[in-house]
């Protein structure tokens, strides 16, 4: 048997493809939208990729089992549990298409795989059994585990919720969850437990940096799962809701694309963005939707000088996706602003994980116009700053477990991936001091509000620096 992990950083998502050795046919478990990588991998290593697997409908980035099934002739293994507001409806009436239950098992050359219904994260959640029967196994070596179970947690069950708006649903995908993680008391200790996310995902609040791990381990070390195990059901989910962060906007639109159906890479090919000359950007940016992103890591070097209405999206760290998903949608048309041309095919792949395509060109940071600057100042001149300034906001764009741990007093708290919902609850007349707890958050968050119209100053540096007296007293 084959098996390798194929992981996008920016998302910390993990994809995984297992090759039968005799018979050269291979599945891809919970692929992201850009394929090619997988079929190329997949080549490198005398494999065909005849078959695709999800393990639930996902919120955090478009799926790429539609483009196997459609493009390249592959088999899509699919849940049809959690009810009839859960299913893939795209796939209904594909001929590719195989749905699944609890208990269900199909094979892919000498590979077993066996359905295991884990849902909490989501109603339809499957995870998957994985045997070697060509290697003489006779038990499973590993469960593919996608959002259900992490290395060091479990799957957040408000997303829902907090990401769909399904009122009133939260508590009992708790519950549901903590049934869940409960069957899991038959399984082996030395079951390999491969997830779907790793350390930086919004899918969880503790998630390991560890790529994967073991059972028996998981059920030591990993609190929440030894929660569950090992406690009460009352204090499992009074735990497992607190603290999780607020999800990115862009989590509803990809759970409802992910059921409906993504939409189809032209040709099955990614964007191919144009150099732009700097005479011909600010023609680009003067029509509707039209919308700079700017890639660069330094928010100094942005706050200096960039083009009018830019996103502040960094690639390196994982931020262009929470940013530009948070603040843009698939309307828009976007120019990316890079500080070399190798940064563009990593953002395309960004970007078109997350639905927005429209990407038309890009320019060079140091040839972009450079004459909009963001007004900055340290965290340690906020008292001067709001006796001078006595009629501003402070905005806090932390999320709320940060803001309730400790805050300024009279600070508003919307967290910046949430901002756009929210942009009727700021005061547009008045000056907005942004801060959050590095100064990162914040730079994101000042520059989709300056493309607002709306007038802010960026209060960069950590929170630990802010004056105690500013602070509201502990509860």
């Amino acid at each position: 048997m084959f098996l390798r992990q194929i992981t996008d950083s920016a998302l910390a998502q993990n994809a995984y493809l297992i090759g039968c050795q005799r018979s050269g046919e291979a599945i891809i478990v919970d692929p992201e939208r850009d394929i090619d990588r997988y079929l190329e991998l997949a080549a490198e290593n005398s494999f065909r990729i005849v078959a695709v697997a999800e393990t639930h409908i996902h919120a955090d980035y478009l799926s790429g089992a539609r483009e196997l099934v459609e493009r390249h002739g592959a088999i899509a293994y699919l849940s049809e549990e959690g009810g009839p507001d859960w299913q893939f409806e795209w796939a209904k009436g594909n001929p590719n298409a195989r749905f699944l239950h609890d208990g269900d098992t199909f094979r892919v050359g000498n590979i077993e795989l066996k359905a295991l219904l884990t849902p909490g994260h989501t109603p339809e959640h499957l995870s998957f059994l994985v045997t070697d029967i060509g290697g003489g196994a006779d038990e499973p070596i590993a469960l593919l585990s996608g959002d259900f179970l992490f290395v060091g947690d479990v799957g957040r069950p408000d997303l829902l919720e907090s990401a769909a708006g399904q009122a009133g649903v939260m508590e009992p995908s708790a519950r549901q969850l903590y049934q869940s993680l409960q069957a899991t008391r038959s399984l082996s200790d030395h079951l390999q437990i491969l997830p779907a996310h790793g350390a930086g995902s919004a899918c969880g609040k503790a998630l390991g940096a560890v790529p994967s791990s073991v059972l028996g381990y998981e059920r030591r070390f990993n609190s929440a799962l030894h929660q569950a195990l090992n406690g009460p059901e009352d204090s499992f989910v009074a735990e497992i809701l607190a603290g999780q962060p607020e999800p990115p906007l862009y989590f509803a639109r990809m759970k409802r694309d992910n059921r409906l159906g993504p939409e189809l890479l032209p040709e099955g090919r990614l964007p191919k963005p144009i150099e732009f000359s700097a005479s011909s950007v600010e023609t680009w940016l003067r029509q509707s939707l039209h919308h700079a992103i700017d890639l660069r890591s330094d928010r100094s070097a942005f706050a200096a000088g960039h083009l009018k209405g830019a996103i502040f999206a960094p690639l390196a760290g994982g931020k262009l996706p929470l940013s530009a998903g948070s603040y843009l949608t698939p309307e828009h048309h976007l120019l990316l602003v890079v500080e070399n041309e190798a940064q563009v095919d990593p953002a395309v792949r960004q970007l078109i994980r997350i639905g927005l395509d429209r990407i038309d060109g890009w320019v060079l940071a140091e040839k972009a116009d450079a004459s909009t600057k963001t007004l900055s100042v340290k965290t340690s001149e906020l008292t001067e700053l709001i006796k001078s300034h006595p009629d501003a906001l402070v905005l806090d764009v932390r999320g709320s477990a940060e803001f309730a741990a400790g805050h300024v007093q009279g600070a508003k708290n919307i967290a910046y991936t949430r901002l756009a919902a929210r942009l009727g609850e700021l005061d547009h007349s008045k000056l907005h001091l942004v801060h959050c707890g590095s100064g990162l958050r914040a730079a994101m968050a000042v520059s989709f509000l300056e493309s607002q119209g709306i007038k802010t100053l960026h209060v960069d540096g950590d929170f630990s620096a802010i004056p105690k007296e500013l602070l509201a007293p502990k509860a």
